[in-house]
């Protein structure tokens, strides 16, 4: 009996030792399995509410991939036709799942949201991998691509690193993963939907700071008129790029990315299409390389994280009151209904740029309307005296005022005001608070100089007197125009005055939650022009009975 029990201990020794020095099953072996599956659940099951999109893909024979329409190189539009590494990537891995490719434009801000709302099954759209995406959508592993961010300028700006960027605007992409660090460092944003109009931008000099991925522009100093131009000032955040699936009912699907992944950095399928697209392959022979080795050749490779790269680490400082924040969301969820989001209050760099946008609008607005009183006291008073040439000049100069749109007068305020003193916030506010001043003080201006020409017929008043009777007389219009002033400060924004609305689009550049953000901007906007016009019912009421009746 005792011999009988030693032969089967050896033996089940024997067998676990075989099996564990068996080779691990390749990708191509677990591929071919996890496709068959997919492809035997038949309807209506793979039609029922909660099925795989892997699935769901088989019922209908199409797959759909979010693609890019303006980068060149990786996604575009050329002749009704979509060309570039991204289209390329979709419809090969499109052919390998057997399945017909059904491309929809997305953009850095659009990409996720689709994803979300199941309008595509899947997105290679020039998406970094951070921690902060990995809690919208799950990323798959290997990555196909890796880029850093890079800023671009004119090669004759000063600008060497993080300490020259504090106070200048830069041009960038809404959604971009980057966002967030620009804004740390003190830098504002100018942001645009695609990143394709960023070097057209930098031309026009509507900017003269650029943030994109390197292998963006790389495209561009192949141009020698714009190499000659522009140049790389510095670089930051390296991250890898990564298709990406919704985190829910996409299990299938996404390990069958996964795997097709490691066949084609394994096969250079991956390199073959980005040299058929003149895309950078030093990021894609390394990982031919690894992708190669027996240890990551394996079903589990994906897993390994010997492997595959780990995410760029861009998680925020959480406030202290986020918690609670986190709560009050939930709260409005689940007990209204309604999808509240608060990023302005849950991070330190969010929660700062909203204090210091609101201290900035305060300063604007008080500003406005005390430029807006002092140019109408002033041009009224130009305008309404008896030296002609003083009149005619001053005259001319509410007309041209008037007639300048008002986007117009900033620029040219700020341009002024660019060429004596170094760009910072203040001198922003400032430029912004002139520009107010002069438009809506034109036009009180105007009031006041017509009550003193009636006046003058009426009374026969002259001096002083003759103003100052003119001044209240034209109460109600100089108080129209200081509500109008009050309700033209978030223009400011136009031409980087960091007042709420700057504040909160750098904000929603790097966060989620624009629908609340905006609506809390309007109640903001709203209460202010409120309490303007509420003091201004309070002044006008002086102006009538303290000069007006005098």
């Amino acid at each position: 009996m005792w011999r009988g029990l030693l032969l089967a201990l050896a033996g089940t020794i024997a067998a676990v030792t075989v099996q564990a020095q068996q080779p691990a099953a390749t990708p191509d072996v677990a591929l071919a399995q996890l496709l068959e599956e997919a492809r035997a659940v038949g309807r209506p099951d793979c039609t029922a509410p909660g099925a795989d999109r892997l699935v769901r893909a088989y019922c209908t024979g199409k797959i759909r991939i979010g693609v890019r329409n303006y980068y060149p190189l990786f996604g575009e539009v050329k002749n009704g036709e979509r060309v570039g590494f991204e289209p390329d990537l979709g419809k090969a891995l499109a052919e390998r799942l057997g399945l017909e490719v059904e491309f929809e434009r997305v953009n850095a801000a659009s990409r996720i949201p689709l994803l979300a709302s199941d309008r595509i099954d899947f997105v290679i759209a020039t998406m970094g991998h951070n921690t902060q995406r990995d809690g919208q959508v799950r990323f798959i592993r290997p990555h196909y691509y890796q880029s850093e961010t890079i800023v671009v300028a004119p090669r004759s700006l000063p600008v060497n690193g993080w300490q020259d960027m504090p106070g200048r605007t830069v041009c960038g992409t809404v959604g971009n993963g980057s966002n967030a660090e620009i804004v740390a460092h003190k830098t504002r944003l100018m942001l645009f939907d695609e990143a394709g109009v960023l070097p057209d931008r930098l031309r026009d000099e509507t900017c003269f700071l650029a943030a994109q991925d390197d292998s963006f522009f790389d495209f561009y100093f192949i141009d020698e008129s714009f190499a000659r131009r522009f140049e790389r000032k510095f670089g930051f955040a390296q991250v890898p790029w990564g298709m990406a699936v919704a985190r829910d009912g996409s299990d299938k699907l996404a390990h069958a990315l996964d795997l097709l992944s490691q066949i084609f950095h394994r096969d250079g399928e991956f390199l073959k299409i980005a040299r058929k697209n003149r895309v950078g392959t030093a990021f894609l022979e390394k990982q031919q390389a690894v992708w190669s080795s027996p240890r990551c050749n394996t079903d589990t490779g994906s897993t390994n994280p010997d492997c595959v790269l780990p995410a760029l680490h861009n998680v925020m400082q959480p406030t202290r009151f986020a918690g609670s924040v986190g709560r009050l969301e939930a709260w409005f969820d689940k007990t209204l209904g309604f999808d509240v989001s608060l990023p302005m209050f849950k991070t330190e760099s969010a929660w700062s740029l909203f204090k210091s946008g609101i201290f900035y609008t305060v300063v604007l607005v008080v500003g406005a309307l005390a430029a807006t009183l002092i140019f109408a006291l002033v041009l009224g008073a130009a305008m309404g005296a008896r030296l002609a040439p003083l009149r005619w000049a001053t005259r001319g100069a509410i007309v041209a005022l008037q007639c300048s749109p008002v986007v117009l007068t900033l620029v040219i305020a700020a341009a002024i005001a660019h060429a004596f003193f170094p760009f910072s916030a203040m001198v922003a506010i400032c430029a912004a608070i002139v520009a107010l001043g002069l438009m809506n003080g034109a036009n009180a201006g105007q009031a006041i100089a017509e009550a003193m020409t009636t006046l003058r017929d009426e009374r026969h008043e002259e001096g002083m007197k003759l103003f100052l009777h003119a001044v209240g007389r034209s109460a109600s219009q100089i108080v129209a125009f200081l509500v109008n002033a009050a309700k033209g400060t978030p223009i400011a924004s136009f031409i980087g005055a960091p007042e709420l609305l700057s504040a909160l689009t750098d904000i929603t550049a790097f966060a989620s939650g624009r629908g609340t953000t905006y609506f809390l901007l309007l109640v903001f906007y709203t209460v202010i022009v409120m309490a303007v016009v509420w003091m201004g019912g309070k002044f006008r009421l002086y102006l009538e009975r303290h000069l007006a009746a005098a």
